[in-house]
């Protein structure tokens, strides 16, 4: 019988390190070779017809009209064998086969649904809930990077994957506070544990995602991010990364999951060092493209883990240099936390007119060094920024602070923070002519749309005490707004590529 249209195919045997299938007509038929391993063993009957209907079983959740049953193998009406009977699908159908020659949207949609539904049903399961957390999570790449030690050398780059030790050591390491929130909230599942563009068929029915991990349960089980990570991965190894986008915001929209860009980096580049192990295991076994594939998806891993590298980026500047405008911009452009000190004064010190905001013997509540400007009081507002700068760090989120910056020690608590929690730490300084940022400063006074308060003395006053800052790169604003925000986020980005 055809699916799609498309003529039955003609019959063939493939043969994996663990399995034999036979393709008939419409049917696929797989067995369990007879071997041992450190992950199974199928060297008796019974354990290759468990082994047959757990398969069946588990791969049913995503592909139930896929997976027809457990055939018995026999020799004189005794079972001698069994085998798995599936739906055989066209080979141009593979979603793989689609993405250059086909809208898969629509279909990606459809896969995010069934895999969120999947999840939704082991969600919040307090078995499955640790899979999610920070042991989890460095246990599996602790595996994962001694699989591929042995191949650092002769196929991996040395210098690269020891960028990708330490950096995948920064990712998690600071970061307790985020794989706790992810235990809180339930986000361990079991999976599907393998999702290939290779493995989904996009036919007339909906889509057929075959081939779970069926083997080993806890290879399943882990973060829900995790899971759909492995399809943008490959996707993104395919050359679609816009698909890959796709994908992941179907999942989300349909989840309602807010998790922080950093976990997704983390668990995209695991799966592709995932790949890239198995594509080192290929080319031990003699195939010949197999290290220039293995060294591809390495620096896939390599590239993510960069992304997923904590960052704090400090925007500082005397009034009316445009420091606010270029953090929210960079904020927009990083997927990051904006953080300012402006905002933040009302409820660390009062706001104007409230008793915490001044004194009697300090009339001009928002002079320079009085009422809600007084020393101890700025102290008071930087040391919550900075606190609040470190929780977001720890929760997995990029952090852009908003403040003038204009003592030394104010940097350096600044780049503590950042140390404390292993981050690249960017730092720009917004500087544009006297008369440009007076004009700003008293045109936004007019139109009462500065939270600072400053007036074009005190502007004058800050710029001339401000402490020298040679760690911060200047940026001019006097240029247009994007161009400023294009030179600072490349700042960034260079400094994201040079951990050290």
């Amino acid at each position: 019988m055809a699916r799609d249209g498309a003529a039955p195919p003609a019959s063939r045997i493939v043969e994996t390190h663990v399995s034999r299938l036979v393709f008939v007509d419409d049917r696929v038929y797989k067995s369990k070779l007879p071997v041992r391993n450190d992950f199974l063993d199928f060297t008796t009957v019974d354990a290759r017809r468990a082994a047959c209907w757990r398969e069946v079983e588990l791969n049913r959740r995503l592909a139930p009209a896929s997976y027809l049953g457990v055939l018995d193998v026999s020799r004189n009406g005794e079972a001698v064998d069994h085998v798995v009977e599936m739906v055989r699908h066209p080979t141009g159908r593979r979603l793989s086969n689609l993405l250059d020659n086909a809208d898969v949207r629509g279909q990606l949609d459809e896969v995010a649904r069934l895999v969120a539904e999947l999840h939704a049903r082991t969600r919040g399961d307090d078995v499955l809930a640790p899979a999610a957390g920070a042991e989890a999570t460095a246990r599996v790449w602790h595996d994962e990077l001694d699989g591929v030690a042995a191949f650092v050398g002769p196929v991996l780059d040395p210098d690269e994957a020891a960028l990708v030790t330490e950096l995948v050591a920064a990712a998690i390491e600071p970061r307790t506070a985020m794989f706790d929130e992810r235990v809180r909230t339930g986000a361990g599942v079991d999976g599907h544990g393998d999702l290939q563009a290779e493995d989904i068929f996009c036919v007339e029915a909906g889509p057929q995602i075959l081939d779970c991990l069926e083997f080993d349960d806890d290879l399943r089980r882990g973060d829900a991010v995790a899971d759909v990570a492995f399809l943008a991965m490959d996707l993104e190894r395919l050359g679609r990364p816009d698909l890959a986008r796709w994908f992941l915001d179907s999942y989300r929209r349909l989840t309602g999951d807010r998790w922080p860009a950093a976990l997704e980096h983390l668990h995209i580049a695991e799966r592709a060092h995932v790949r890239s192990k198995v594509a080192c295991l290929r080319h031990v076994g003699g195939d010949p493209d197999a290290a220039d594939v293995a060294r591809s998806l390495h620096r896939l891993a390599l590239d993510h883990l960069q992304r997923a590298r904590p960052l704090l980026v400090v925007v500082g500047g005397a009034p009316g240099t445009g420091k606010s405008t270029l953090a929210r911009a960079l904020g927009e452009r990083l997927d990051a936390v904006v953080l300012s000190s402006d905002e933040l004064r009302d409820s660390v010190v009062g706001a104007p007119g409230t008793p915490d905001a001044a004194r009697d013997d300090l009339p001009d509540a928002h002079a320079v060094d009085q009422g809600r400007y007084r020393p101890e009081a700025v102290d008071r507002v930087y040391a919550e920024l900075l606190d609040r700068a470190a929780r977001s760090l720890a929760l997995g989120h990029r952090v852009v602070l908003d403040a003038s910056w204009t003592a030394s020690e104010q940097h350096e608590r600044a780049r503590e923070v950042g140390r404390r929690a292993r981050a690249a730490v960017v730092e720009l300084c917004t500087v544009a002519p006297p008369e440009v940022t007076e004009a700003r400063v008293e045109r936004r006074r007019r139109e009462g749309t500065d939270p600072s308060e400053a007036t074009a003395e005190v502007a004058r006053r800050l710029a001339a005490r401000r402490d020298p800052w040679p760690t911060a790169t200047e940026v001019d604003t006097t240029l247009p707004p994007d161009d400023a925000a294009t030179f600072a986020e490349r700042c960034v980005q260079r400094e994201l590529a040079s951990f050290r």
